[in-house]
């Protein structure tokens, strides 16, 4: 890890899923500095045991608080929903935000039964049936729990055919039946296309990303942390310890998410 993080933001995913969110908060606010930590080499979170996200993710965590970040995006659901709170008790001195589904506003523009994509995890958790809850009650919200696709976002090829077999089997039955697309996993939004090679062209799709951004613009605003001026960064650096991983993380976040 760098040694020297005094005033980045850090940036956590269990792989470069995150990165769909980094690209938001780098557009929202050009001046500051970023550090992203990938932790592919354990990737993905989605189908680990409570107690290996929640370990993995306070060891991160701790690693760039002790080098000097300023805040924190948790900028995976999954890790959200197993440790986010877990993460704010211990770090009570530094800005925390982390990552959900973005069921409200699909929920309030009520187009249409709405499909949740997300990992194992982040629809077991208690989080996630709290947000359901809440938002989902006036609406016909299925879920699909994901195994295997943010594995398969890992390799790169987002256009693959692995991609696209994973895709057509977990999408299939729901053609037809929904209009709108929760992308509960912060890998998913880089493969828009090929969801809509499925599931049709006129799919509208919602992610928390830009949500998140404004989110944490809005705290670093308010804890007077905020970067209005200078050259912003992007650091990466990924438990892989490969340089061909930096690389694909350095595409992705040049890649459209649209």
């Amino acid at each position: 890890m760098k040694k020297d993080l005094n005033g980045y933001i850090g940036v956590f995913d269990s792989g470069l899923g995150g990165i769909s969110v980094l690209k938001e908060m780098v557009k929202l606010l050009p001046h500051e500095k970023f550090y992203f930590y990938g932790d592919s080499a354990r990737a993905p979170y989605g189908e680990r045991s409570l107690k290996e996200v929640q370990d993995y993710t306070m060891e991160t965590m701790n690693n760039m608080v002790n080098h000097g970040v300023k805040a924190i995006v948790v900028a995976c659901n999954t890790a959200t929903s197993a440790a986010i709170e877990m993460v704010r008790d211990v770090f009570t001195d530094i800005i925390v935000i982390g990552v959900e589904p973005a069921l409200k506003p699909a929920a309030e523009a009520n187009d249409g039964e709405i499909l949740v994509m997300a990992t194992e995890n982040t629809l077991r958790l208690d989080k996630y049936h709290e947000l359901a809850k809440t938002y989902g009650n006036h609406v016909n919200v299925k879920e699909v729990a994901c195994n295997g696709l943010a594995q398969a976002i890992e390799t790169g090829d987002v256009d693959g055919e692995e991609v696209r077999v994973v895709l057509h089997k977990l999408l299939a039955p729901y053609k037809g039946e929904v209009k709108s697309v929760v992308l509960g996993c912060t890998h998913y939004p880089f493969v828009k296309n090929a969801i809509r090679e499925v599931l049709g062209d006129d799919i509208k799709f919602y992610d928390g990303a830009a949500g998140t951004a404004r989110q944490l613009a809005s705290k670093l605003e308010e804890a007077g942390k905020i970067n209005n001026e200078g050259e912003g960064e992007v650091i990466f650096e990924s438990s892989k310890n490969d340089p061909e991983e930096i690389a694909l993380y350095e595409t992705f976040l040049n890649k459209s998410t649209d």
